[in-house]
């Protein structure tokens, strides 16, 4: 059964529009939130699906856009929301790009790219409701980095290296925020079978690698990464801050 730890909170999704950030979308607002699902405005209607999907379910979710790169875009956003829900108990930061090249196929403009989404992305939405947590006293951020960021990988170095900011951004933040009632943490996911991960997936010889190194010897699904979201979340993990817990079946051990 899942747990009702979101009655009366106010959550946002960013790049909720598939994949892991609409598993996580979905799982709070079945935990009780008032979700917002993020997205850019060209992914309208597979977010009008993941709304329509929660709503008949008895769930609450409300669309919000902004492209998270763009720190005006970011604003307007943030501005909306607190208009119409009056305040943010928790933050997912979940929007992100991926692309696969051998380092020296990276074009600047590429690394740029990735960056600008995984990284900047995360400061720019954290940054725009910073001041209404630090009011309110409370609040949950939650970054979705990846295990690519602990232990870079080849053929996606820029990727890697984005991720791997976005861990020590996480860990800076949270000593930061910590005596003002704010915790900041980061999940990273390992193999995901997502429309991001799958082209990954696709080469035989690179999936028999994959399960080969992973103990648990399958591919995750979104639906795996959402529980450490939601435990993140409430107020189970209240103690808990600037950490990065690695969900990938097995992989890493640290």
């Amino acid at each position: 059964m899942i747990p009702q730890r979101g009655t009366n909170k106010v959550a946002l999704v960013t790049g909720a529009s598939r994949g892991i950030g609409r598993a996580i979308a979905e799982r709070l607002a079945a935990e009780g939130y008032q979700v917002f699902a993020n997205d850019l405005k060209a992914r309208e209607a597979e977010l009008a699906d993941l709304v329509a999907t929660v709503q008949s379910n008895g769930g609450q979710c409300a669309t919000i856009y902004c492209d998270v790169s763009d720190p005006a875009s970011v604003q307007a956003m943030a501005e909306e929301l607190l208009k119409k829900a009056g305040r943010l108990d928790v933050l997912v930061n979940n929007a992100g790009v991926r692309s696969v090249h051998l380092a020296d196929g990276i074009e600047p403009d590429e690394w740029d790219r990735m960056f600008a989404v995984n990284t900047k992305g995360t400061f720019l939405v954290t940054k725009a409701f910073l001041a209404q947590f630090r009011a309110n006293g409370s609040g949950r951020i939650i970054n979705i980095a990846s295990i690519g960021g602990k232990l870079g990988g080849p053929n996606e170095t820029h990727y890697c290296a984005s991720k791997g900011a976005v861990i020590n951004f996480t860990q800076g933040l949270a000593r930061e925020v910590a005596t003002q009632g704010i915790t900041v943490n980061a999940v990273c996911p390992g193999v995901i079978d997502t429309d991001m991960g799958r082209a990954h997936l696709q080469d035989p010889e690179t999936l028999r690698k994959v399960l080969e190194k992973t103990a648990m010897g399958r591919v995750g699904n979104p639906a795996d990464v959402v529980g450490a979201v939601g435990f993140f979340a409430s107020d189970d993990a209240a103690f808990i801050t600037g950490q990065s817990l690695n969900v990938d079946g097995g992989i890493i051990f640290d």
